[in-house]
């Protein structure tokens, strides 16, 4: 299951107030030699010892929605050059440890409760969860860091949307899932909107060193991360570069839609770039109840959760901005060797429940004492780094099967695919254009493919399915093609592929 909770530090993170300001807030602390194999040796020691549970501050219960966003960072104890700190509160209730690096050393903050302000009325500030990195002008934040191994950034549009991890385990186990922290930070800047922070993980079944290179740029921020993890036990489901986001209900389940808004999601689909180049796009749903798809391939080059709906009557959404959500692009770095990329949901009837998530598992057994290295970029924006000059899926739906005004056909569902794209171009009718569907754990029952009248480059795909059960949906695999029977991956195809389920 994933942390609800999550939401909720989201939540927190969005209503602290920024206020402009960047001197030093350290005050008598000592400096020590700091370097990142100093931080791997870290992770090594602690994970030959038994793990030990973080302290959580009792009093930081009482610390509510109302009272978190009454607490702010003093902007004249900016760290860094444009650091500021989160407190403590009811959904981050663990202090973690904070340092600053400059010239190979490391000098700790200090917590003290005049390091906030508190509105009157409130109580102070109970210690450091976190912290978040500033935008040059002060008002705004584009990286934070809070709350287990979670973190995430408002991309190129100032807006906070889906959150990564450092690490996934056992997701999707039934009671078993874990949630390591990182426990100490060290922060040095490397420019001008740009740090490396350093984290150390801890958790029951792994600790890990973490660096992660941060800059944010006019098309959003990019993270260079490198990532040693040891291992204190076997994990039955290990997940990298994981990412989690939201999704309630959009145009494919407009039964969902309980609130007025005609779509509310944070992401709308699964891109992955595989080892041979092929392009999928998995579109998310709300399931009726758990599902895990495992999609497996071998040195992916890519994969990650996107908003690709950027139009704003989509969402009528003047205080959430769906529209502006950031995508996050994984990109490995090196060898990842075989495996798989995972996708798991769960139902939600809220925005404010992370019921999706995404990461790598790799196909070899994660056991005790092992040492493993990760590295990837992660790209956090408004562009979609899938994208090709091929056809891209744009929209999804699924109604009544059967022909309009026509009976119903008992048992099925009309599946509808709406590809653009440049490599479209010119095709018509007569052009040779085919949909090519497979279906698993179910029938197709009729199809067709044409362009859609009056839209330059963009073409249809409709599909009546029958599942086989109502227990279990059916597995659609379908994209456009031309000039053959059967869709040759990466040579006759017009499209990316999508992979989309039909539930009875």
């Amino acid at each position: 299951m994933i942390d609800p909770s999550r939401r909720d530090i989201a939540w927190a993170l969005a209503v602290l107030a920024a206020m402009p300001g960047a001197a030093l807030a350290q005050r008598g602390a000592k400096t020590s030699a700091f370097s990142w194999d100093m931080v791997q040796r870290r992770a090594q020691e602690l994970a030959r010892q038994p793990y030990r549970e973080p302290a959580k501050v009792a009093a930081a219960a009482a610390i509510d929605y109302d009272a978190v966003g009454a607490i702010t960072y003093r902007a004249d104890r900016t760290i860094a050059g444009g650091v500021r700190l989160f407190p403590l509160g009811r959904y981050a209730p663990m202090p973690v440890a904070i340092n600053v690096v400059h010239g190979g050393t490391a000098k700790p903050v200090d917590f003290s409760a005049d390091l906030f302000r508190t509105s009157k009325g409130h109580a102070p500030a109970l210690g450091i969860a976190g912290f978040r990195a500033m935008s040059a002008s002060g008002t705004s934040d584009w990286l934070a860091y809070m709350g287990a191994s979670y973190f995430r950034s408002s991309g190129s549009q100032d807006q906070y949307g889906l959150s990564a991890r450092g690490i996934a385990i056992d997701t999707g186990v039934p009671g078993k899932e874990e949630f390591p922290s990182f426990t100490e930070f060290w922060i040095e800047r490397a420019g001008d909107q740009a740090y490396t922070i350093y984290a150390l993980l801890d958790g029951a079944s792994v600790t890990g060193a973490y660096r992660f290179q941060s800059r944010l740029g006019p098309s959003g921020a990019v993270q260079d991360v490198s990532s040693v993890l040891f291992l204190r036990r076997d994990i039955a489901r290990l997940g990298i570069a994981p990412a989690t986001s939201m999704f309630w209900y959009g145009e494919g389940n407009r039964q969902a839609a309980a609130d007025w808004r005609p779509e509310i999601h944070d992401s709308d689909g699964l891109a992955l770039l595989t080892g041979s180049g092929e392009r999928i796009w998995r579109p998310l749903g709300n399931p009726p109840h758990e599902t895990l798809d495992s999609f497996a391939d071998d040195n992916p080059r890519g994969f990650g959760l996107l908003q690709r709906d950027r139009t704003f009557d989509h969402y009528h959404d003047d205080g959430a901005f769906y529209d502006r959500r950031p995508n996050l692009w994984v990109e490995p770095q090196g060898q990842w060797g075989k495996g798989a990329v995972m996708l798991y949901a769960f139902p939600t009837a809220t925005e404010t429940v992370d019921n999706v998530v995404a990461f790598w598992n790799p196909a070899a057994p994660a056991k005790a004492g092992q040492r493993l290295a990760y590295d990837y970029r992660l790209t956090w924006g408004s562009a979609d780094p899938s994208v090709a000059a091929s056809a891209h899926a744009v929209d999804c739906w699924q109604g009544t099967a059967g022909a309009p005004g026509a009976a119903p056909i008992k048992g099925a569902r009309k599946l509808v695919v709406d590809f653009v794209g440049s490599g479209l171009a010119g095709l018509d009718r007569s052009s040779g254009v085919t949909a090519q569907i497979t279906v698993g754990q179910g029938k197709l029952l009729a199809s067709a493919a044409y362009p859609v009248v009056g839209q330059p480059n963009r073409w249809r795909i409709t599909a009546d399915v029958a599942p086989s059960g109502a227990a279990a949906p059916a597995d659609v695999r379908l994209a456009l093609q031309r000039g053959t029977t059967a869709l040759q991956r990466g040579t006759t195809a017009l499209s990316e592929t999508v992979l989309t389920q039909v539930f009875a």
